[in-house]
C-alpha cells in the first residue's frame, strides 16, 4: 500500500540509532509526527514523541477555555454561571465521550501493539457510530428541556432569561464534542499524538477568534451574549471534526480507515462498548459528584458558583499538560502490554509520574502565591474573587497529588482495567466527597469553605490510594 503508511515503523528506530538527534530535532519530530514504534525505540524518546504534542494540544484546549471564561466574565457573574451550570451536564456528556475514549485508545493501542493494524482500523471506524449514536439523547434533551434543566440546578432570573441558548446549542451540537473525544483518541493509540494535536489546535485557534466576535458583536454581526461563546464551539469544535474525519479516510503515519471498514461490525461494537462501561462509569462518578458540589454552591449563590466556575478553569488549564502526559502513559502501556512488554509499560508511567509532580509542584506554589491576582483576571467581583481565590489556595496544599494520580489512572485505563477506576471514584467521591461537602457546606455553615475542603479530602485521598493500587501491578493482566 502507498501513501502515509507504507513506510514500516521499525525503519524510524533503526535510523534513529544510527543517527543520534539533537533535543531540537526531536522536538521538531514529536511536533511533525514520525513513523516510530513506541514499543521499540528507547523509552525516553517513546515518551518526548507521544508526550510533547499531547502537552501542546491540550495546553491550547485549556488556553481556550481560559479565554472563553474571561470573555463571558465581561458580561457579570450571572454569565459565568451560566457556564457552570451548563457544564454540570456536559459533565455527564464528557464521561460518557471521556470513558468511551478510554476504550477506543486501550484497544487501538493494543491492536497497533499486537501489529494488527487492520482491526486497529475497524475498532476506530466502529467508535465513530458509537459517538454518534451516544450524542442523540443529549442532543435531544437539551434543545427540548433547556429552561427546565437550568431551573433544575437553580438558576437565577438572568441565567433563564438568556442562558437557555447557550444551553441548547452546546448540548444540541453535542456530536461535535463526542466526536472530538473519540477521533483524538484514535490517533493517540495508534501513536497519531502530532495529528490530535493538529486538530485541536485548529479547532481551539478558531473558537478564540469567533468568542469576541459573536458574543460582542462585529460590524453586520450582532452581539449574541453568552449565546455566541456556544456558537463558538460548536464552530470550532465542529471544524476540527471535519479535520480528523478527513485525515482518517486518506491515511496517518499509524492508522487508516477506509471507507469498506465503516459497515456496522456487532463483535467489535460490542468489545468497545463492553470496555467503555467502566471508563463511562468513573467519569459518570466523578461528574455527577461535580454537579452535587455545584448544586450545593448554586444553594449560596451565584458570586459562589462564579468564583468556584473560574477556579475550575484555571485548574483544567494547569492541569492539561499533565494530562497530556497521562494521555502518552495510556498509549504506552496500551501498545508495550501489546507487544508483550509489562516492564516497560510501568517504567514509562514511572518516569511520566515523576515529570507530572514537578511540574503541579510548580503551579501549586503559583497558586499558593498569588492565588487573588489569578483570579483578578477574569473579574473584579470583591466576592467572586474572594471564593475563587480561597480554592485555588486550598488546591495548592496537594496539586502534585493530582500529578501522579492523573498518571496511575491512565495506567489502569491504557491497560484497558476501566473498572477499577471506576470502584474506586466510587467509594471517594459519592461515599466521602459529597456528604462531606453537604455536611461542611450547608451544615456546618462552612459555605463555599466547606465545599473546597471536602474537594481537597476526598481528592488527595483518592490521588494516593489509586497509586498505591498501581504498584501492586494487577493491571498487567488486562484484557481488551
Amino acid at each position: 500500500m502507498t501513501g502515509p503508511l507504507s513506510v514500516p515503523p521499525a525503519a524510524d528506530a533503526t535510523t534513529a540509532a544510527r543517527n543520534p538527534r539533537s533535543l531540537w530535532r526531536e522536538l521538531a519530530d514529536a511536533i511533525r509526527g514520525t513513523n516510530a514504534d513506541y514499543t521499540k525505540i528507547p523509552l525516553r524518546r517513546a515518551v518526548l514523541l507521544l508526550a510533547v504534542p499531547m502537552v501542546l494540544e491540550l495546553l491550547l484546549e485549556s488556553t481556550f477555555a481560559v479565554v472563553d471564561i474571561w470573555f463571558v466574565a465581561k458580561l457579570g457573574p450571572s454569565a459565568v454561571a451560566t457556564v457552570g451550570l451548563t457544564e454540570t451536564f456536559l459533565f455527564l456528556l464528557y464521561s460518557i465521550g471521556i470513558g468511551l475514549a478510554m476504550a477506543v485508545t486501550a484497544v487501538v493501542a493494543r491492536r497497533v501493539g499486537e501489529g494488527d493494524r487492520e482491526a486497529a482500523a475497524v475498532s476506530a471506524a466502529q467508535a465513530i457510530w458509537i459517538a454518534v449514536l451516544a450524542s442523540l439523547p443529549f442532543a435531544v434533551v437539551g434543545i427540548v428541556w433547556a429552561r427546565e434543566l437550568l431551573q433544575l440546578m437553580g438558576a437565577d432570573a438572568w441565567t433563564l432569561t438568556h442562558g437557555v441558548r447557550y444551553l441548547q446549542w452546546m448540548l444540541g451540537g453535542n456530536v461535535v464534542i463526542m466526536l472530538l473525544f473519540v477521533c483524538n483518541a484514535i490517533f493517540r493509540g495508534a501513536g497519531d499524538a502530532a495529528v490530535a494535536m493538529r486538530v485541536l489546535w485548529l479547532a481551539n485557534a478558531l473558537n478564540i477568534v469567533l468568542d469576541p466576535i459573536l458574543i460582542f458583536g462585529f460590524g453586520p454581526i450582532p452581539a449574541y451574549g453568552v449565546e455566541g461563546a456556544a456558537i463558538a464551539t460548536v464552530i470550532g469544535r465542529g471544524a476540527g471534526v471535519a479535520m480528523q474525519l478527513w485525515v482518517l479516510l486518506r491515511g496517518s503515519r499509524h492508522i487508516r480507515v477506509r471507507t469498506a471498514q465503516l459497515a456496522l461490525e456487532a463483535a467489535t461494537l460490542w468489545n468497545i462498548v463492553r470496555t467503555s462501561l467502566g471508563g463511562i462509569g468513573q467519569m459518570i462518578v466523578a461528574m455527577t459528584a461535580w454537579i452535587f458540589l455545584m448544586r450545593i454552591l448554586a444553594a449560596i449563590g451565584s458570586e459562589a458558583v462564579a468564583g468556584a466556575t473560574i477556579a475550575i478553569r484555571l485548574m483544567m488549564f494547569t492541569l492539561m499538560p499533565a494530562w497530556g502526559m497521562s494521555n502518552a502513559a495510556a498509549t504506552l502501556v496500551g501498545q508495550n502490554l501489546g507487544a508483550g512488554e509489562p516492564g516497560r509499560a510501568e517504567a514509562a508511567v514511572w518516569h511520566i509520574g515523576w515529570m507530572n509532580m514537578v511540574f503541579t509542584v510548580a503551579v501549586s506554589v503559583l497558586f499558593f502565591v498569588m492565588p487573588r491576582e489569578l483570579i483578578g483576571l477574569f473579574t473584579h467581583e470583591p466576592a467572586v474573587v474572594a471564593i475563587g481565590a480561597e480554592w485555588l489556595r486550598i488546591l495548592s496544599y496537594s496539586y502534585f497529588v493530582y500529578g501522579w494520580w492523573m498518571v496511575s489512572v491512565q495506567a489502569f485505563n491504557g491497560a484497558g482495567d476501566t473498572v477499577t477506576p471506576t470502584k474506586i471514584n466510587l467509594v471517594f467521591f459519592w461515599l466521602i466527597q459529597i456528604p462531606l461537602a453537604w455536611l461542611l457546606a450547608l451544615q456546618l455553615e462552612l459555605r463555599a469553605t466547606g465545599v473546597f475542603w471536602a474537594v481537597f479530602v476526598s481528592e488527595t485521598s483518592v490521588g494516593l490510594f489509586t497509586l498505591w493500587l498501581f504498584t501492586r501491578g494487577g493491571w498487567k493482566t488486562a484484557r481488551v
